[in-house]
């Protein structure tokens, strides 16, 4: 069993991500290799919470230039978790 806080970073608390506490849709930045179900298992076990439906994306990342030298940011995956109806997760 993996370790459900190697799996998620954070949660992503943005105004975009607030409209959808409404609708019981949270952000999270999740670790590039986790798979849905790995997702889904680790924000049940932290949060206590059902989790119907998991989507994810990967950000690619952009290019910067430092000092001339030209380079990019690493990529990093974000889920958007929709948890059942009634439930939502408290944040301090």
């Amino acid at each position: 069993m993996k370790n459900p806080y190697d799996i998620i970073n954070s949660l992503i608390f943005t105004e975009k991500s607030q409209r959808n506490e409404s609708l019981n849709k949270y952000v999270f930045w999740v670790k590039n290799t986790a798979n849905k179900i790995d997702i889904k298992n680790a924000v049940e076990k932290i949060y206590k919470v059902d989790v119907v439906k998991v989507n994810t994306m990967v950000c690619p990342g952009k290019a910067k230039t430092v000092r001339r030298e030209r380079g990019y940011t690493p990529d990093w995956k974000k889920a958007q978790v929709t948890l059942k109806a009634g439930q939502k997760i408290e944040i301090k």
